[in-house]
């Protein structure tokens, strides 16, 4: 006889009719003059500012990863920091989404996009929902690093690429073999980012409902799967819900009231 505690059923995931974006950016550093180099606060002034110098992202189930950076474009060879073209790309994508994921995107990656877009005069995009992998992995469970790479090491699901700091300078300088592994060094972020995601996933319980991106109730409203098992109810103070149990992703959620004005004893 099959327990809660045997091996989910893995299905295929649902059709996420490109609405579900995951994404992560990589950003030049801000370029300043000091005397010290340890002295606390001894930047004297900043003679460049930051700019994105790529972004990788894919649409979630979708095979294929994307990855733009500025020598995708033509002004680059005049301007090594003018990130415009690349950033309306990337709010192209932020427009077309529903749902965004990335890891501390709240705090950096969409808040560094935001910054970029009205530097270059973009409107706000379309409303979406996010979900942070970071808080995700601090709400919910004690791991010793909340780190993308430390996760994916812990999950058994793959590592970040390995780099050194000289990357950084070396891409801003137009070294093109540094602004390929760059390129495939953002790229395997956002593979990384998906594998953490999914298995994350089933243990959120306040998850953007994607029953509203792909159908009836009785989806899973954590990942959209139909594959869900009537599994007991939940009893409040008005009602009793069916609960339900996804077999795709291991998430439970509430269902259609069974029993309206149902007092707790």
């Amino acid at each position: 006889m099959k327990t809660l505690l045997d091996k989910p059923i893995l299905f295929k995931n649902p059709d996420y009719k490109k609405k579900v974006l995951l994404f992560d950016v990589e950003t030049a550093p801000n370029l300043g003059t000091y005397f010290e180099l340890w002295k606390e606060g001894n930047i004297l002034w900043t003679f460049q500012h930051w700019y994105i110098l790529c972004f990788a992202w894919k649409w979630l189930g979708e095979k294929e990863t994307h990855v733009v950076a500025l020598p995708d474009f033509k002004t680059w060879k005049k301007d090594k920091t003018d990130d415009e073209l690349l950033i309306k790309e990337l709010w192209r994508l932020f427009n077309e989404a529903e749902i965004i994921i990335a890891q501390n995107g709240d705090r950096f990656d969409i808040r560094k996009a935001n910054a970029r877009f009205i530097k270059w005069e973009l409107e706000p995009p379309s409303p979406y929902k996010t979900i942070d992998t970071l808080k995700v992995a601090r709400k919910y469970f004690k791991f010793d690093s909340n780190k993308l790479d430390d996760l994916g090491d812990y999950l058994n699901i793959g590592r970040k690429i390995r780099t050194e700091k000289g990357l950084w300078k070396d891409c801003m300088d137009g070294d093109k073999r540094a602004w390929k592994y760059m390129k495939e060094y953002n790229k395997q972020d956002v593979i990384l980012l998906e594998k953490v995601y999914f298995k994350l996933r089933g243990w959120m319980t306040n998850s953007p409902n994607m029953n509203l991106l792909f159908g009836t109730v009785y989806n899973c409203p954590t990942c959209g799967s139909e594959h869900t098992v009537k599994k007991g109810f939940n009893r409040t103070r008005v009602a009793i819900y069916q609960a339900y149990k996804c077999l795709n992703c291991g998430s439970w959620s509430q269902g259609v009231i069974v029993k309206k004005d149902h007092p707790l004893k």
